[in-house]
């Protein structure tokens, strides 16, 4: 029986090339597999058709933006996952997702191998391997341009020798990555670190100096789920895709970076990734009203460890899912309204409402009616410094 190997297909020139390119340096049939994050650009059967154009002995395209959404980007908003406490897990929220599609099809389909397009230098090929392996160990992993040194000037010349249909334009001078939940820009000029994005590179935001008036959105969660915008139901997919239109039309979620690689390099990467920016802080602020002090610290280091897992591809790994729980567990209460401006590239919350709060007014005002019992304090104070008051004795003396 022939081998076969799944593709991540993209319907761009390496994967197309790399259908035809795979089976030649292995003999084994490709099945190419597409997945829409919510990245945009053509028509799912168009990739489709074409994939059997370029050889391909199957090919299944899955739309999964609501999947995507609910399932990845969700439980990161929920983790206010921001890695290096700045970048909202855009390309690592979609490889998880890509790569149950891309196990789901090897089973299917009796594949031995999975194949993707990633090179030697990155993180996805990681988030790509490290995830198939955890939910099928026994599959193995190929790179054609990492493993068989497939460059951009051999895709066109293998493109264009076997007559493949698909355009080899000239490629553009920027690496991007994209999905429903933000948008990533490198190399090209960017890689000098001295210098300072276009506005050219930018598509999701509009530019945060130009002159608008500011756009006053609330955003309601049930148990850290967003369910409404101004009052009007929407699924998690919708409360992204809107909030990409309003906070990026203000050009909020531009991010400029340098970020620690898993692979061990420092890499210069734009971000921009207004719906995730609105959500997170909207998301932030509400916790901020309803989590108890002690449960909201010890959430900060979990935040912290779950985005440096799921960057570092372990999303489907033991701890990983461990703090998922404990993620869940920790938004039980977070349910309530934020309101926010949006404007110059800014989300600035202005008014919090819960149920669920833990602000009593009685107990926070400095006004008539304080319930606060301001003569305990002077015996708390104390007990609480008795420690370092009997330790500074012994250490001045």
């Amino acid at each position: 029986m022939t081998e076969r190997v799944v593709l991540a297909y993209s319907g761009g020139l390496d994967t197309s090339v790399a259908i035809g390119w795979i089976a030649e340096e292995t003999g084994a049939e490709v099945i190419a597999v597409a997945v829409d994050v919510g990245q945009g650009g053509e028509d799912l059967d168009v990739i489709r058709k074409r994939a059997i154009a370029c050889g391909a002995v199957e090919a299944e395209v899955a739309d999964a933006k609501d999947e995507f959404a609910e399932e990845y980007c969700l439980p990161a908003i929920k983790a206010n996952a921001l890695y290096m406490d700045r970048y909202p897990l855009v390309s690592a929220l979609s490889r998880p997702t890509i790569v149950k599609h891309l196990v789901a099809a090897a089973q299917k389909h009796g594949a031995t191998t999975v194949a993707h397009g990633c090179t030697g230098k990155g993180n996805d090929q990681v988030r790509f391997e490290a995830g198939i392996v955890a939910l099928a160990p026994d599959l193995k992993c190929i790179a054609p341009v990492r493993d068989y040194a497939m460059t951009r000037d051999k895709a066109i010349a293998f493109c264009e020798a076997k007559g493949l249909p698909i355009a080899t334009t000239k490629k553009s001078p920027y690496s991007i990555d994209q999905n429903v939940f933000g948008r990533a820009i490198e190399t090209g000029f960017l890689e000098d670190i001295w210098n300072a994005p276009i506005e050219d590179i930018y598509e999701y935001t509009q530019n945060p100096a130009a002159a608008r008036e500011p756009d006053e959105v609330i955003i309601s969660f049930k148990e850290g789920v967003p369910v409404a915008i101004d009052g009007r139901p929407v699924t998690v997919l919708q409360a992204i895709q809107q909030l990409n239109e309003r906070a990026g039309a203000q050009g909020i979620g531009r991010i400029d970076m340098v970020e620690d690689r898993l692979v061990g390099i420092k890499s210069r990467e734009v971000y921009e990734a207004p719906g995730a920016i609105a959500l997170i802080t909207a998301h932030q602020e509400l916790e901020n009203v309803t989590v108890e002090r002690e449960l909201a610290r010890y959430k900060r280091g979990v935040e912290q460890r779950w985005s440096e897992l799921v960057y570092d591809g372990q999303w489907f790994s033991p701890l990983k899912r461990a703090l998922d729980g404990f993620v869940d567990e920790a938004n039980q209460h977070v349910t309530g309204d934020i309101r926010m401006t949006l404007h110059g590239g800014r989300a600035v919350v202005t008014g919090r409402r819960s149920e669920s709060s833990l602000y009593d007014f009685n107990l926070a005002t400095y006004d008539t009616g304080d319930t606060f019992d301001q003569a305990a304090a002077k015996g708390f104070i104390d007990i609480y410094s008795l420690s370092s008051k009997i330790a500074a004795k012994r250490d001045l003396a």
